[in-house]
C-alpha cells in the first residue's frame, strides 16, 4: 500500500465513522461530500481536528478552502501535499 492510499484509507474510515451518511450513501472516494450535504462547514472542522491530531498535517487557514474539502480523494491530495511542505 503507498503513501496515498493509505491516507485515503484512514480518510475514508473517519469520513464513514464520522458522518454516517457517507457510509449509508455507499459513496466512493471521487464523490462530492460538500454538494451532496454529508459534510457541512462544522463537519470540515472535525476533518480539520483529525487531519491534524492523527495524520500530524499542519492547516494553514489559507488551506480552508472548499476544493480541498470536496471529496476524499481531495482531502487525501491535500493531506499529501501538505504533509509534504511539512517535511
Amino acid at each position: 500500500m503507498t503513501a496515498g492510499s493509505e491516507l485515503t484509507v484512514k480518510i475514508r474510515d473517519f469520513v464513514f465513522a464520522k458522518f454516517p451518511l457517507a457510509k449509508s450513501r455507499k459513496i466512493g472516494d471521487a464523490d462530492d461530500l460538500l454538494d451532496s450535504g454529508i459534510v457541512d462547514s462544522l463537519g470540515i472542522l472535525d476533518v480539520v481536528a483529525m487531519l491534524e491530531s492523527e495524520l500530524h498535517v499542519t492547516i494553514h487557514d489559507d488551506d480552508l478552502i472548499p476544493e480541498n474539502f470536496r471529496s476524499i480523494q481531495h482531502i487525501a491530495e491535500f493531506a499529501a501535499k501538505a504533509k509534504e511542505k511539512s517535511a
